[in-house]
């Protein structure tokens, strides 16, 4: 028998959560909260994926940007200023959660992207980049025993106009950390909003 949904599937709205709701069978509380699922999944702040996210958020409240809402894990960019400068975040870092023999070398990934829709479930015919500028934020901070990713003074910040990684002759795919510093000289927490307005504006 062919199973067929029920209701509306149009895109889900999703609104903040506190953390106190509970697991429940059918309105049966069962006793782990969703604060205890977060406690369990995302306390390594150094792993690559929830690093990313922090990342975001850093930047997001460097810019001004209201993080109350819920991160939209969609949008064909990560943020967008209240001046409409869409930005998009990379991170990486020299300290990983695993062993390492030594530092990681450090590069991002910036390839081209057919932009997605999820109110439609569709994509852009053209792959392009989809911010008007990008920040790369890099975790510095190489002591294993002191490395804290809540502490934006571990962080430091290279802000490039989308046109400037367009018009790079090498990968388009990624950029290195030597030709990062090329393009521009790092900026730190408190210098990256007016960062990211001057590469809006180059």
């Amino acid at each position: 028998m062919e199973n067929r949904p029920t209701g509306d599937l149009i895109r889900l709205l999703t609104e903040p959560k506190s953390g106190a709701e509970c697991f429940h069978s059918n309105g049966h509380v069962l006793g782990p909260t969703l604060l205890d699922f977060w406690r369990w999944s995302t306390s390594d702040l150094v792993s690559n994926v929830t690093r990313g996210r922090l990342a975001e958020f850093i930047v997001a409240s460097a810019l001004g940007l209201s993080t109350v809402g819920v991160r939209d894990e969609w949008s064909p960019f990560d943020l967008q200023t209240k001046d409409g400068v869409k930005v998009e975040v990379k991170s990486a870092a020299y300290i990983q959660s695993w062993f390492q023999s030594k530092l990681s070398a450090i590069s991002f990934r910036t390839p081209k992207t057919r932009a997605f829709d999820a109110g439609t479930n569709s994509h852009e015919s053209e792959a392009r980049r989809q911010a008007d500028v990008y920040v790369f934020a890099l975790l510095k901070h190489q002591d294993k025993n002191t490395i804290d990713p809540l502490n934006v003074d571990q962080w430091e910040f290279y802000v490039v106009p989308t046109a400037d990684l367009d018009r790079r002759v090498r990968s388009q795919y990624g950029i290195t950390l030597p030709s990062l510093i090329k393009l521009c000289t790092p900026v730190d927490f408190n210098g990256l909003q007016a960062a990211v307005s001057r590469a809006a504006h180059r």
